[in-house]
C-alpha cells in the first residue's frame, strides 16, 4: 500500500508540475502572437494618444512580468480576467460554452465505451475469420475519413436529402439537451474516429492477453471460458485503451473546433475562435488555461485506471 501511495504522490507531483508549466506557456505564447493588441482595439486610424490610452486601460505599459504575477493570482482565487472585447469577465464565456461541449463529450462517451470496447472484443475473439477482417476493415476506412468531410457528407444525405435531422444547432440555444434531434449528427462525427482507434487497441490488447501465459494457466485449473475472457483477460486489454479514452475525451472537453464550427454549437471551441478573430486575448488564455488543465487531470485520472488494471503495465510516474 506504501508503494501505491509513492506513486500517487509522485504523479500528483507531476501534474502539479504540468500545471504550473501550462500557466507559464500559455503566457508565454499569448505575449509572443504578432501584431499590437492596442493598436487592433483603438480602431481605424487611431491616433498615438488613442493607442497609449488603450494600451494603459489593457495593462500592456506594465511590465510582462508583473502582469504574469497578477494574472497567476487571479487564477489562483478564480478570476481568469475580463474579456477585452465586452468587459465581460472571462469565467461567463467559459460558463457559456462549458455546457454545449460537456453535453457533446458526456453523449460521445457514453456511446463510445461500449461500442469500442465491444467491437474490439468481438474482433479479438473471431481473430483471422470474417467478422474480424470486416470489423477491421471498416474501422480503418472509417478513420481515414477527417471529421470535417465527414461531418458534410452527413449533413448532406441525413439532412438536406432525406430531412431526418437538422444540418446545424442554430434556433435551439445552449439547451441542447431539450432538443436531441440537434445532436445526432455531431455525435456521429465525433463518435467515428475514436470508436475505430478504441476497438482496435481493445482487440490487440485482447488478443496479447488472451495468448499469455497466465490466460492458459487460468484455463488448466478449469475456469470457465467467459471468466477467463473477462475477468482476467479483458482488465489488461482495457489498460491502454484506458489512456486512448483519456485523449479522446481530453479532445471532447477542448472544444472540437471543427465539428462545433460545422453544426453551429454555441461550444468552448466556438468562444475560442470568436475570441481569436476579436484578438480578446483573456479570453484566449482563459481557454488555454483550461485546456490544459483538463489535459492534465485526464491523464492522472487515466493512469491511476490502467495502474489499477495492470499493475504490471508499470506507468510512468
Amino acid at each position: 500500500m506504501s508503494g501505491l501511495r509513492s506513486w500517487i504522490a509522485r504523479r500528483l507531483l507531476l501534474g502539479v508540475a504540468q500545471t504550473v508549466a501550462v500557466v507559464l506557456l500559455v503566457f508565454v505564447l499569448t505575449e509572443a502572437l504578432p501584431g499590437d493588441a492596442a493598436v487592433a482595439f483603438a480602431g481605424d486610424q487611431p491616433d498615438p494618444e488613442r493607442i497609449a490610452a488603450v494600451r494603459e486601460a489593457m495593462g500592456l505599459d506594465r511590465p510582462a512580468h508583473i502582469r504574469l504575477g497578477e494574472w497567476v493570482t487571479g487564477l489562483l482565487h478564480g478570476d481568469f480576467g475580463t474579456s477585452l472585447a465586452s468587459g465581460r469577465p472571462v469565467s461567463g464565456f467559459l460558463a457559456d460554452g462549458f455546457g454545449p461541449t460537456v453535453l457533446l463529450a458526456t453523449v460521445t462517451v457514453l456511446l463510445l465505451v461500449p461500442v469500442g470496447v465491444g467491437l474490439g472484443v468481438l474482433a479479438a475473439r473471431r481473430e483471422g475469420r470474417f467478422t474480424d477482417r470486416l470489423i477491421s476493415s471498416a474501422t480503418l476506412g472509417v478513420y481515414a475519413v477527417p471529421e470535417f468531410a465527414l461531418g458534410v457528407l452527413l449533413v448532406t444525405v441525413f439532412a438536406l436529402r432525406l430531412g431526418w435531422f437538422p444540418p446545424t444547432a442554430v434556433g435551439y440555444g445552449t439547451d441542447l439537451l431539450a432538443h436531441p434531434v440537434a445532436l445526432v449528427l455531431p455525435v456521429l462525427v465525433l463518435l467515428a474516429r475514436p470508436v475505430c482507434s478504441l476497438s482496435r487497441l481493445v482487440r490487440a490488447g485482447m488478443i496479447d492477453a488472451l495468448a499469455a501465459p497466465y490466460t492458459a494457466h487460468a484455463q488448466r485449473y478449469g475456469i470457465p471460458g467467459f471468466r477467463v475472457r473477462y475477468a482476467h483477460a479483458l482488465p489488461n486489454a482495457l489498460a491502454p485503451a484506458t489512456q486512448q479514452l483519456a485523449r479522446t475525451v481530453d479532445w471532447l472537453l477542448c472544444g472540437v473546433v471543427v465539428v462545433e464550427a460545422l453544426f453551429v454549437i454555441p461550444g468552448l471551441g466556438t468562444v475560442l475562435m470568436n475570441a481569436v478573430a476579436d484578438r480578446d486575448i483573456p479570453v484566449v488564455q482563459g481557454l488555454a488555461v483550461v485546456f490544459g488543465l483538463a489535459t492534465v487531470v485526464l491523464n492522472l485520472g487515466a493512469d491511476l485506471v490502467t495502474h489499477r488494471l495492470a499493475p504490471r503495465s508499470g506507468v510512468a510516474a
